[in-house]
Order: structure tokens, then sequence, then C-alpha cells
């Protein structure tokens, strides 16, 4: 899931932050293929918009037969699971919009397209995915990251999302998103958490926080009136400028306690445990958002898939190791990506501020900036001076790179 907070959310272009790439040389083929042993690829999560470029990459002379071929075969996933006909290469040939009922489609050609563009990238351009050091994924976008490093099928993690997402979708009628943030000082999670917690006890309805967002950000999930109750006790329990922004989307409530009234994680770890794959680590390995850190083993991921289901994505923390990992290139993959390249931007355009501003605090980050650049230097610095990092990683949105080029 993404929200769009009505800023920060940028257009995509082939490179994110033109800033970035402007004394760089040009991402060619070639060039990509150079730094792959220093990139990563982040992979997008559902949105209510999930087709991006996608009809292009269909109707392109080269690339439509990968293309389609990766959305007939989840079409037949789908359409096995859900009983009845789903076809998503009318789906997208059409353009045709999706709602809430649509959920369950919307996870199948999401994961069929990144699966697409990474087949696109190897064959024709020769560039191959676990050739690079890590893999990252916003909530729907890990799971693709598991098929994509050959941890499971994409029929094997398709059909239990498939098979419940009904169910989502029926939870998410009362459920209403909103996003917290602070104008002043850091978020005090463990404050935004007993909140929630407080005002589900009530019995009124569950709240709970879905992704931590950024230092200052959370995104939360609340039945019926529970977000009005949040956002009227965030005024005079928090600092001030801390406030509650309400997206008046519907949501499935996934990463979040409410899954539990439908029992949705233990039936998703029943399905699990048949399913096909799961006793090979991830190559490359994955930052879990489920864990914030790189934890995937050869026998772990069912487990880390269970806790996906109902615990909230640590978004901040796995994109903070992104930038202190050390990676020059952050490869997004899926259709119109939003979340990570957002982050990524907004990161890059907060630290490019701080370190114009004219102050000794500005001079000192200025000379600090110039020392991340050194590799050797950034294995001994903290992660939070490896933030200063983010200006300096290249971004590439995968579908645009793909369509620009002649292969």
């Amino acid at each position: 899931q993404t929200a769009k907070s009505g800023a920060d959310t940028p257009h995509s272009k082939v490179f994110m932050d033109d800033s970035k790439n402007d004394d760089g040389p040009e991402m060619t083929p070639e060039r990509l293929k150079e730094l792959l042993d220093r990139s990563g690829f982040a992979f997008r999560g559902f949105d209510q918009s999930n087709l991006g470029k996608t009809p292009e990459l269909l109707a392109h002379q080269i690339y439509g037969p990968t293309v389609e071929k990766h959305l007939l075969g989840a079409s037949m996933i789908a359409s096995d699971v859900l009983g009845r006909e789903v076809d998503l290469v009318a789906r997208v040939r059409e353009r045709r919009a999706e709602t809430l009922a649509d959920y369950g489609e919307s996870i199948a050609l999401i994961v069929s397209v990144e699966m697409a563009q990474l087949e696109l990238l190897h064959e024709f351009f020769g560039i191959e995915y676990r050739s690079a050091p890590l893999a990252l994924g916003y909530s729907l976008g890990e799971v693709a990251a598991l098929v994509a490093s050959g941890v499971y099928s994409i029929d094997g993690v398709l059909t239990p999302l498939l098979a419940l997402s009904d169910d989502m979708v029926s939870q998410a009628e009362d459920v209403r998103m909103g996003i917290v943030f602070s104008r002043g000082p850091e978020m005090e999670f463990s404050a935004v958490e007993r909140l929630c917690l407080e005002i589900t006890n009530q019995g009124h309805g569950t709240i709970a926080i879905s992704s931590y967002l950024s230092p200052n950000t959370v995104l939360v999930l609340g039945q019926r009136g529970t977000l009005d109750e949040l956002k009227a006790a965030v005024k005079g329990r928090f600092a001030k400028g801390t406030n509650v922004k309400e997206n008046k989307d519907r949501w499935p409530p996934i990463h979040t306690h409410i899954t539990r009234q439908k029992h949705i994680p233990d039936r998703a770890a029943v399905m699990m445990e048949r399913m096909p794959g799961g006793f090979t680590a991830p190559q490359p390995n994955i930052l879990s958002c489920v864990t914030g850190s790189m934890g995937y083993t050869d026998i772990n991921s069912r487990d880390l898939l269970n806790r996906w289901v109902d615990e909230p994505q640590r978004l901040w923390d796995v994109v903070e190791q992104t930038i202190s990992s050390g990676v020059e290139l952050l490869i997004h993959v899926g259709p119109a990506p939003n979340i990570i390249p957002a982050t990524m931007q907004r990161i890059s355009q907060n630290v490019q501020q701080q370190l114009a501003a004219k102050t000794w605090v500005g001079l000192g980050k200025r000379a600090v900036s110039r020392m991340v650049r050194r590799p050797w230097l950034t294995k001994v610095m903290s992660a939070k001076t490896n933030l200063l990092r983010a200006p300096f990683i290249q971004e590439v949105i995968l579908e645009d790179w793909l369509l620009a080029q002649m292969p």
C-alpha cells in the first residue's frame, strides 16, 4: 500500500532526481551493467492505480510478447483461485480503471508485471537481477522480491494472497487511512502505538500503525470512527505541529491486527505450510520491511511472510539501511513506483537543503558529504551520517528506462 499525503509524490521519470545524474554518465545498458554489483532493486506494492506504463510495454513491438506471457500466466492463476474469469491482458490494453473490488486482480497484475520487467532486462540487455547485492520491497513488493530472488514461484505466493483477497476487500469497507506526521521533533512511535491501543481498547473498532514511513510519519488504518478519535486525541497529547491527515480512499487493512478479525494470518499460515518452495535463501538477499533488516535465511521465509500479514511495515528502517549499504544505483521495479522513489527523493532534497545552508553546521555537513563519496569511509560512519549519501544514489524507474532503450 502507499499513501499520498498531498505532496512529495513525484511523477515517474527515468531518473527520479535530475540533480543526482546531471554530473554523471548517461544510464546506458552498459553503464547499468557496470553498476550492477553496486545496485539495489526496489519493488513497489499495491496502490489505487497499478497500470503505470504497462500498456506501453504490452503494445511494444519487441517487449510485448514477454509482457503478454506474464499477464496471461497470472490471469490463469487468478481465475483458478478466485473462481471467476480474470483477463489481465484485456485490462491492460483497455487501461481499465481499478476499484477496490479488483484487489485480487491488482495483486496478480503487479507481481506479474514486475517479473516481466526483470525478464525484459535480462533477455534484451543481459542484466541479471540476481547479480545485484540487495533487494527491497514495500508491502506486496517484498512478496514479489521473494519470487524474483528464487525463493517461491509466482503461483505459489499468489495462491494464498488471492484466496484471502476477497475477505480483505470486505474488511476495507469500514477502514479509513490516516497519515500521522510531525512538522517538529522526531515522532515518538511508542506514544502513537499506545494511543492506538487505548482507542482500540474502548471497543469501537481497531486502529493500528500499518507502516513507519519516516522518523516523523506513520500510516495508520482504523475501523469506523477510530480515526476521528485519534485525530482528537493527538491535539491534546502530542507536540505542536503533530497532525493527522486522512486519505479518503478505502484500503485493505493489511499489516495490521484488523486482519485477525477474519483469522487471515492463521489461515495464511496454514496455506503456506504446503506452499511449494521456501527452502532457499533469496539471491540477492532482501531487506525486509517486516523486520527492517536483512533477515531472510533458507528456512524462515514462511515465518516472515506470516508476520507480513499483520505487522506494520518498517519502511524507514529499510530505506535507511539501503542508503547505508553503499549502493550507488537503485532500480525501481513495477508499474509506476511511488512510495520508495518519493521517500528517496524527499531525503535527497532535505539533505541538499541542509548542505546548502550558510551556517557552520551546513559547512560541516558539506565536508562530511565529500567523505561519504569514499566507500572505505562509509563503513565506519553511523547510519544517520550515511543519509548524506542519498543525493549521490542514482535512481532508475525501470519501466521508463526500458521504453527509452532501443533493444
